[in-house]
């Protein structure tokens, strides 16, 4: 899917045409619209391709005044036990437009016009690149806080009542902090090369906003990284519940089945087609089970001294 955009009185709108058109989105595009998009543009086809590859990591490259930064953006994947992951989102710069490529559909430019701050002409590559990365930054920090408030519900169900569906929450939430710190360590990398690129045309209002984007993935990436490590170290904590109440209900059975081994070894005995005690006695019956229950009462004693209840 293709969609045209420009920015108008610092707020971004749909273009009537693609000539009129400064912003070009590819949503999971085709041969063909690739190929469009390549002469429309002026970007080359291994750019735009490899931008569509959901696995690709966060790079930036340039060639023949073309350059290609890809970036890792959080996704909510519809059917997926994982809540959310990372996809690629490549931004295509050339001499004439700004091209977004992505496999899906991402809120990216949504989060930008939704956004209460001016947005930069797209003249400005800088700036309105700038702009971009900033909201991308929020998506994770957006999602780190929906991921640790779902993960305090998890863990006051677990203490309730410790069943595996809650257990197996808590691992894909898990499982999506490590696709967050792995995407967000991968754009550390960016930004010196980002400044190396630009560095002789770098403003110093430029250079500080490029500097207030890497402080604000370098916020993502530690958050992600403290829930990450308090996600783990819940799970571990939890498997060592898990084992020590088995342990306890294995003790507290074992002393049960000893408890009442100690009645049926006197019924077993008293069962013998040999000469017993009290045999022809009229309270035989009330001897012996007497005898049962002072034998289940001392093992009921020493166990609760031994504290095995």
């Amino acid at each position: 899917m293709i969609q045209y955009f420009s920015v108008k009185d610092a707020k971004l709108v749909s273009a009537d045409s693609p000539d009129q058109a400064s912003i070009i989105r590819l949503i999971a595009p085709d041969v063909s619209e690739i190929s469009q998009i390549s002469q429309l543009a002026q970007a080359p086809d291994d750019f735009l391709a490899a931008a569509c590859d959901r696995d690709e990591r966060p790079r930036i490259e340039k060639d023949e005044g073309v350059s290609l930064i890809v970036l890792r953006v959080p996704y909510e994947e519809i059917g997926s036990d994982i809540p959310v992951i990372t996809v690629a989102f490549g931004v295509v710069l050339t001499s004439s437009h700004i091209v977004l490529v992505c496999s899906v559909d991402l809120p990216v430019l949504e989060a930008i016009g939704k956004s209460r701050l001016l947005i930069p002409p797209a003249e400005n590559r800088l700036q309105f690149l700038c702009a971009m990365f900033m909201n991308i930054a929020r998506l994770y920090l957006s999602h780190l806080q929906r991921i640790r408030t779902e993960a305090d519900a998890v863990e006051r169900e677990i203490h309730l009542s410790m069943r595996n569906e809650m257990l197996i929450r808590m691992l894909n939430l898990e499982k999506c902090l490590v696709y967050f710190t792995t995407s967000l360590r991968g754009h550390e990398s960016l930004w010196g090369r980002l400044r190396r690129i630009w560095g002789p045309e770098l403003s110093e209002d430029e250079q500080d906003l490029i500097e207030d984007v890497q402080i604000e993935f370098k916020q993502a990436h530690d958050l992600a990284e403290i829930h990450s490590n308090i996600l783990t170290g819940m799970m571990d904590a939890f498997a060592s519940v898990i084992s020590n109440n088995l342990n306890v209900v294995m003790k507290l059975l074992t002393s049960i089945t000893i408890i009442l081994m100690l009645p049926t070894l006197t019924a077993s005995i008293y069962g013998m087609n040999v000469p017993l005690p009290f045999q022809d006695s009229p309270h035989a019956f009330l001897i012996t089970m007497a005898i049962s229950f002072i034998m289940s009462m001392l093992g009921v004693v020493l166990f609760l001294k031994k504290k095995f209840f």
